[in-house]
């Protein structure tokens, strides 16, 4: 199984690391020939996590996209959601049969308000038994110092997604399995959104009691939100059966890591760029002046005007989520609106 990566920022990055470490080779689609040449001159990325070294015996890498989807067998799609139609549109749907996605994106693509598996159905006709999902908890950061992480990998076939998350289990990630495609992507989005909320709480000195009823009453608010999607094992506790016979491990429900756990450390970790995002604003910064200084995107931000659309028509009880997007898109102040999200906590 020949895996090929498109992108080059920090996750495409820690994913990177992760394959080759397990001396998997990969192809890898990098946007800038400068960065090439210097990953093969020094074995690490200039931009994004310098500290993480490749064998760059086990690495093809190049700029032109339809190579490397042609060498591959599993495409890892790792680059911001909202630059994904601008990298992808090129290419022909011939060129993606018989290949697996793995789409690394935590967002929606803003111009169409979709998951990527929607977009790429409808761009190259890709079947959703032929895509997966791989998410957190993860930090990059925390990938390229080697702290134990977590990876789930999801998608409607368990054979082929666990196949497939068996070439990223190492010493320092533990993979788990399961098949809620679009619940656990729409939780990915959705936490960002709140950990962006989190940050602008901090940046209003907001304290540590506050954060947690705010992730509290947001957890629940995410539940709400799923289950208008038809995702399954909402309620805390409750399990198809006590445990997997070969794993020992209890079949996943809402408070598992892809959920909950990927939730709060993406509003707690000081790696969290939607955190940061959000604590910048809170301290009375403009979104402008943020955009222009950062050098990754936060995805919360486009993903809090996207949801707020999908949910014109999904119809559910989302008040923090709402009040978040009325900040950065509709210039509610935030001290003003985080008095909202005060009233709606229980």
């Amino acid at each position: 199984m020949r895996f090929g990566i498109i992108g080059s920022g920090s996750w495409a990055t820690a994913l990177a690391k992760i394959l080759t470490d397990k001396k998997q080779a990969i192809s890898w689609w990098i946007r800038n020939a400068d960065t090439i040449q210097y990953i093969r001159e020094h074995g690490n990325n200039p931009g994004y996590l310098s500290m993480a070294k490749f064998d760059t015996s086990l690495l093809t890498m190049s700029t032109d996209i339809k190579e490397i989807v042609a060498k591959s067998d599993v495409l890892v799609i790792a680059i911001p959601s909202a630059y994904a139609e601008e990298s992808l549109e090129k290419l022909q749907p011939e060129v993606w049969k018989g290949k697996k996605v793995v789409s690394a994106i935590k967002g929606l693509l803003p111009a169409k308000n979709i998951l990527l598996n929607y977009y790429l159905q409808q761009q190259f006709a890709i079947p959703l038994e032929d895509y997966f999902a791989v998410l957190g908890p993860c930090h990059a950061e925390e990938v390229a110092e080697e702290k134990l992480s977590y990876l789930t990998f999801s998608g409607t076939d368990i054979i082929k997604a666990s196949e497939i998350a068996s070439h990223f289990t190492n010493d320092y990630i533990s993979t788990v399995v399961n098949h809620d495609i679009l619940g656990v992507q729409y939780a990915a989005v959705l936490k960002n959104i709140y950990a962006l909320g989190a940050g602008i709480a901090h940046g209003l000195q907001y304290g540590d009691n506050f954060l947690s009823v705010y992730i509290a009453n947001a957890a629940d608010e995410m539940a709400g939100f799923l289950k208008k999607f038809g995702a399954e094992h909402i309620t805390v506790g409750e399990h198809d059966s006590e445990e997997d016979p070969i794993t020992h491990r209890k079949t996943p429900n809402y408070a598992a890591s892809v959920y909950l756990g990927d939730l709060l450390v993406t509003c707690y970790s000081l790696h969290s760029r939607n955190r940061g995002f959000g604590k910048l604003i809170g301290e009375g910064r403009s979104i402008a002046s943020i955009k222009s200084e950062m050098n990754m995107v936060a995805e919360g931000y486009n993903a809090a005007k996207c949801i707020y659309n999908i949910n014109k028509s999904v119809d559910a009880a989302i008040p923090i989520a709402g009040t978040v997007y009325k900040i950065l898109w509709e210039d509610v102040k935030p001290a003003e609106g985080f008095k909202r999200i005060e009233q709606v906590l229980v």
